[in-house]
């Protein structure tokens, strides 16, 4: 895989405080000179030294908010536009506020993008999820041009894929030269548990399934297996999606959309085994129903097409991959047991049990 280039001199990332957007900042910074501008509010993310680089210039707030618009005008080489409402249990719980800091941000951003003359590519952070079959059979690796359910599983499903629908419809009436990277389950360093402002539910605090598994084995907590563990994802290591999204800005064609996808589908029992043979003790592993609102069991994305126009595979493999975010959050537990510890007065006296261990 070849190296994937340099994406402009100045660069605009809203959400660029967040899990992948933080990793992506500090590549950006290691690996060129350019001025990068962050927009975010910190809804769901903390404030960490990548907001500190040289060369970064951090403006809190929503990419929605005409003031921070007009604030940081539309001047840039490249935009990666990775900010969102996280995640799907949390739109579940409150479909307003989704559609507030999901949908609407990317219609404000991309309706005051189209007016520049300057920038050669927008990069929207899409979601595989969207496209994924609805099935717990066996599925078939998801290609970028399936067809798209009118019956998604929560407001953030559907919020991702109307900012599809937006990246198409300014780049065929405007000419914006947006790109659509699907990611898939990211996972690595830097994903904090309990990150931003409570939003309503635990989740808030239990993220996603990879850093919640970690945190919890290395505290001894029992790791809960929905469907008995027999669901599947596609699990990507956040460096390679981070290099996915340089490869989108350099060598995406507008209008189009990639995966970025390693290609694997891996249980979630598989996963959990992964994690605990990281530990000198496994964490114990309960067995759960499926959850009541997720019909998209299995699934993992195809990588032809990214391979083939981007040169793009991902690199990192599951083992090793969570081997460098075991290690992470070992380093980093602390940190992390403030992050959650911020939200104990909303958490239901069975999960503060938890969370004390």
């Amino acid at each position: 895989m070849s190296p994937a280039g340099a994406p402009g001199d100045r660069i605009l990332v809203v959400g660029g405080a967040g899990f992948v957007g933080s990793n992506l900042v500090r590549r950006l910074r290691r690996e060129s000179g350019a001025a990068i501008v962050i927009v975010d509010n910190l809804l769901s993310s903390n404030r960490t030294d990548a907001l500190e680089q040289p060369g970064v210039r951090f403006v809190e707030g929503s990419i929605a908010d005409d003031a921070i618009l007009d604030e940081v005008g539309f001047e840039f080489d490249t935009v990666f536009h990775l900010a969102t409402y996280h995640g799907n249990q949390s739109s579940i719980a409150d479909p307003l506020a989704d559609h507030e800091h999901n949908t609407l941000t990317t219609l404000k951003l991309f309706d005051r993008l189209w007016r520049s003359d300057r920038l050669t590519k927008v990069v929207y952070a899409a979601a595989g999820c969207t496209v994924a079959q609805k099935t717990y059979d066996e599925p078939r690796p998801t290609t970028e041009d399936d067809p798209v359910s009118l019956k998604l599983d929560s407001p953030y499903q559907i919020s991702k894929v109307v900012g599809e629908m937006y990246a198409n419809y300014y780049h065929a009436r405007h000419g914006l030269p947006v790109v659509s990277a699907r990611f898939q389950n990211v996972y690595g360093p830097w994903e904090i548990l309990g990150a931003g402002r409570w939003r309503g539910t635990p989740e808030t605090v239990w993220r996603n399934v990879t850093p919640t598994f970690v945190y919890r084995a290395i505290k001894g907590l029992p790791l809960r297996l929905d469907n008995e563990g027999l669901s599947t994802r596609d699990f990507i290591y956040v460096d390679d999606i981070v290099d996915g999204l340089i490869r989108c800005a350099t060598r995406g064609a507008p209008g189009e959309a990639y995966n970025l996808a390693s290609g694997v589908e891996t249980t979630i029992a598989e996963l959990a085994g992964t994690i605990n043979a990281q530990l000198p003790e496994p964490a114990p592993i309960v067995l759960a129903p499926r959850r009541d609102w997720d019909h998209s069991g299995r699934r993992f994305g195809s990588t032809d097409k990214a391979r083939a126009h981007l040169d793009f595979d991902a690199v990192v493999g599951l083992d090793a991959g969570i081997r460098r975010t075991v290690d992470w959050t070992r380093t980093h537990v602390t940190m992390i047991d403030d992050s959650i510890n911020q939200h104990r007065h909303n958490l239901s006296e069975a999960l503060t049990e938890l969370v004390r261990g």
